[in-house]
C-alpha cells in the first residue's frame, strides 16, 4: 500500500514538474521558432514554418550585436561577484563560527537582517553616486556581493561548524598563523559546500534584471536580462525575436543547474548534520 501511495505520489510530482516548468518553455521555444507573424498571435501551436536560426541571428545582431555585448558584461559580473563572495564569506563565517564572544549574538542578528530585510533602491543609489561607483561595473559588483553576503555566510558557517576544532590546534602548534591556517587547512575543506555557493549565487547574479536596472543604466552597461527591452517598445513588440532573447539567457544558467544538481543538494546538506 505505501509502495502504491509512493508511485502515485511521483507521478504527481512529474506532472506538476511538466506543468510548471516545461509547458512554459515549450512556449517560449515554440514561439522563438515563429516568424514574426505568427508569434504575434501568443498561440500554443507548433510553428507553420520554422525560423528558429534565423530569429536567433537576429537577436543577436540587434542594436549593434547588444546581446553579445550584454553576455560580456554579465559574466564579467558574475565572476567578479562569485570570486569575491566566496572568498569574503567564507572568512567571515569562519571568524563567527570559531571566535565566540559577547558580539556573536549581534553578527548573527545583523547576518539575518540581511535576509530578511529589502533592499532600498534610493539610500543605495545616494551611496553609490556618492562613492563614485553609480552606473560602473565595479559599483554593480559590490551591490551584488552584499545582497548575497548572508546567505553565503549562513552555509558557510553551518558547513565549518562540522569541521573539528583539532586540525585548527595542530596547524597552530605547526607554528600556521591565521591566513595560512584559514587558506591551507580550512578554505579546502569547504569545497562541497563553495560549489554550492557558486552554482546558486551565479544563477541568481547571471538572471538578475533589478539590480542592473536600477544600478547600471544605459546600453553600453547592459546585462543579459536588460537585452528584452531590445524588442519591446511601446506600440509594438516583436515576440519571435523577444523569446529568441530569451531562450539565448536561459540555456546557460538552465545547463549549470540541471547537470550540478545533485551538487547543490550536497552543499546545502552537508552542515545539517554534525559529526
Amino acid at each position: 500500500m505505501r509502495t502504491k501511495r509512493h508511485v502515485w505520489l511521483g507521478l504527481l510530482a512529474i506532472v506538476l514538474f511538466a506543468v510548471f516548468f516545461l509547458v512554459p518553455f515549450a512556449f517560449i521555444f515554440f514561439t522563438a521558432a515563429k516568424t514574426q507573424t505568427e508569434a504575434g498571435e501568443l498561440q500554443f501551436s507548433l510553428p507553420t514554418t520554422w525560423a528558429l536560426l534565423e530569429n536567433f541571428g537576429e537577436a543577436l545582431r540587434a542594436r549593434d550585436y547588444m546581446l553579445i555585448i550584454a553576455f560580456i558584461n554579465s559574466t564579467i559580473l558574475t565572476v567578479a561577484s562569485i570570486t569575491i563572495l566566496v572568498v569574503l564569506a567564507s572568512m567571515v563565517a569562519y571568524v563567527a563560527q570559531r571566535r565566540q564572544s559577547r558580539w556573536s549574538g549581534v553578527v548573527s542578528f545583523l547576518v539575518l537582517c540581511g535576509l530578511i530585510i529589502p533592499p532600498a533602491v534610493v539610500p543605495t543609489v545616494w551611496v553609490l553616486q556618492s562613492l563614485g561607483l553609480f552606473k560602473t561595473l565595479p559599483g554593480l559588483i559590490f551591490i551584488e556581493v552584499a545582497f548575497g553576503m548572508a546567505f553565503c555566510i549562513l552555509l558557510f558557517r553551518a558547513f565549518i561548524a562540522t569541521i573539528p576544532r583539532d586540525l585548527d590546534e595542530a596547524a597552530i602548534i605547526d607554528g600556521a598563523g591565521p591566513m595560512r591556517l584559514f587558506f591551507k587547512v580550512i578554505f579546502p575543506l569547504l569545497r562541497s559546500v563553495m560549489v554550492t555557493v557558486i552554482i546558486v549565487q551565479s544563477v541568481a547574479i547571471f538572471n538578475d534584471f533589478a539590480n542592473p536596472l536600477y544600478f547600471l543604466p544605459g546600453d553600453e552597461n547592459a546585462t543579459v536580462q536588460l537585452t528584452v527591452f531590445n524588442f519591446k517598445s511601446q506600440f509594438t513588440t516583436q515576440y519571435n525575436l523577444l523569446f529568441a532573447d530569451i531562450l539565448l539567457i536561459t540555456i546557460p544558467p538552465l545547463l549549470l543547474f540541471l547537470f550540478l544538481n545533485k551538487r547543490i543538494v550536497e552543499g546545502m546538506t552537508a552542515g545539517a548534520v554534525k559529526g
